[in-house]
């Protein structure tokens, strides 16, 4: 593998960890009578995760098809406008992962 391989598994690491404290901050607040407070609970949980998921699989995308762009660029500088494409693409993961994340929660 790359040498790039521990600076994506720290970032791999890092957003659970904060996905996990958001989580638990939306747990705290989820003591509001709105619902059924085991129903809220799961939601938020399952939102932080969806979100989660959708950033570390965006940074894995983002490390591989930015590594492999970089190199078709040193040989041929015309594709630079292809590599940003699949680069946007890559990232395009996370957003989904953000709005599925905003759907579950306006439904709670």
């Amino acid at each position: 593998m790359t040498k790039r391989l521990p600076g994506v598994m720290k970032i791999c690491l890092l957003v659970p960890v904060m996905c996990g404290c958001g989580a638990l901050a939306a747990w705290a607040q989820a003591a509001a009578p709105v619902a059924d407070p085991e129903v809220v609970k799961w939601a938020y949980l399952s939102a932080a995760i969806a979100a989660g998921l959708g950033v570390i699989g965006a940074g894995v995308a983002v490390a591989t098809v930015g590594a492999a762009a970089m190199g078709a660029m040193s040989e041929k500088p015309e594709m630079f406008a292809r590599a940003l494409i699949f680069v946007g693409l890559a990232e395009g993961l996370a957003i989904y992962g953000l709005i599925i994340a905003i759907m579950i929660l306006g439904r709670v």
